[in-house]
């Protein structure tokens, strides 16, 4: 190969190598493409989507309560959908449906969508959530929809930490706590009331008015009129 060859070939290596150099510079450390996000599954049966789909448990491996049930369900349809209910197969738990305000169906617009779980949004809670699923395992979970029907994939079970912490179980273990607060409150009421209206009520009705009854009306006045006349 002859000089100047050779001095060619070093000269297109060098700006190859600038190029590539510039271009990761470009990028920088917080470009979207360094960015690693969780491997969620994703489903579609007919014109109903379901994307991002996870079973979150509570985050401490020994805590007990429930799960939940975490998804976006897309409708591209013309027609509103209603998820009517979620079920895990093999299992017996039940899931409770709650929609982003009120009560009623969990309804899936015409052209819209619905995210199960995160502030604000509707809920999929699952009872007996250690139960039903194992951290690191695959749970089957099927969406029943009133227009598509049954639509399943496998959902990854994982902890409510790090990416999901928003996500996970954190609004139902607080209704226990509701109940024990309210039970006290009105057993507490009730039983000192009975012995307090007992006691009060008898002193009062009884030992004034017997003795206002018998000597000022009738010990009183008829010994004093006897005495007089006679």
């Amino acid at each position: 190969m002859s000089r100047s060859l050779r001095h060619g070939a070093l000269a297109a290596t060098a700006i190859a190598f600038s190029i590539v150099s510039l271009s990761a510079c470009a990028a920088g450390n917080n470009a979207e493409t360094l960015k690693v996000r969780p491997d969620n599954a994703a489903t579609s049966v007919g014109t109903i989507k379901v994307q991002n789909a996870n079973v979150i448990t509570q985050a401490e491996p020994e805590a007990e309560g429930p799960a939940v049930v975490v998804a976006t369900l897309f409708n591209d349809g013309t027609e509103d959908e209603v998820l009517e209910s979620i079920t895990l197969p093999g299992t017996d738990v039940q899931v409770k449906l709650q929609p982003a305000k009120g009560a009623g169906p969990v309804e899936i617009p015409a052209g819209g969508r619905v995210v199960l779980g995160g502030k604000g949004n509707a809920s999929a809670v699952i009872e007996g959530g250690r139960e039903a699923a194992q951290d690191g395992n695959v749970q089957q979970v099927v969406f029943k929809l009133s227009r598509t029907g049954d639509v399943g994939l496998g959902a990854n079970v994982v902890p409510a930490t790090g990416y999901y912490k928003d996500f996970g179980p954190s609004a139902l273990p607080e209704a226990p706590a509701a109940t024990p607060s309210g039970t006290p409150e009105t057993g507490g009421s009730e039983t000192p009331e009975a012995p307090a209206g007992e006691n009060s009520e008898s002193p009062a009705a009884g030992t004034p008015e017997s003795p206002a009854a018998g000597t000022e009306q009738q010990g009183t006045p008829e010994t004093a009129t006897a005495g007089t006349t006679g």
